[in-house]
């Protein structure tokens, strides 16, 4: 589904209002910064769905549970925007029990994603295609959201 909007809204900065799911152009910049250039990175994906899916004002999609909004909406439309890109799917799954953590935070799935580097990862989603058109997807579906980029130890 497409944005009744064709604008494309830029990344989210420090000071401005944001969905606390939304990858910003600062946290960007810093990953980038922090993570050696052309070596591979895992990207881990701790998911919380809501129960139903909860699009902006002018986004049309139809009604459905925010699992269904992630996994068929979200990564066929991720899917399509990295097609050709240095990408693997690793590991995806429900999260089982939490050992250690804070009292109450539960997750629903965990997802691994290995690109090719960092610069592949930053290539899908910095583009005003990704926000329009993927991002949706993402921001209706989930609650909750952690996105941590790793390194193979060598």
């Amino acid at each position: 589904m497409r944005s009744v909007s064709a604008r494309s809204a830029p990344l989210k900065t420090a000071g401005s209002p944001m969905n606390p799911i939304e990858i910003t152009l600062q946290a960007l910049d810093a990953a980038e910064r922090a993570i050696p250039p052309g070596r591979p990175v895992y990207m881990l994906n701790l998911l919380r769905y809501r129960a139903s899916a909860r699009y902006e004002d002018g986004f049309d999609a139809a009604p459905c549970s925010g699992r269904e909004a992630f996994h068929e909406r979200y990564r066929p439309a991720f899917r399509r925007l990295a097609a050709g890109k240095p990408l693997a799917r690793m590991f995806s799954g429900p999260v089982l029990a939490s050992l250690v953590g804070s009292q109450g935070e539960r997750w629903d799935e965990a997802a691994i994603n290995e690109y090719g580097d960092f610069a592949t990862f930053r290539s899908i989603v910095d583009t005003g295609t990704y926000r329009r058109e993927v991002a949706p997807h993402r921001h209706a579906a989930l609650e909750d959201f952690r996105l941590f980029a790793l390194a193979k130890a060598m």
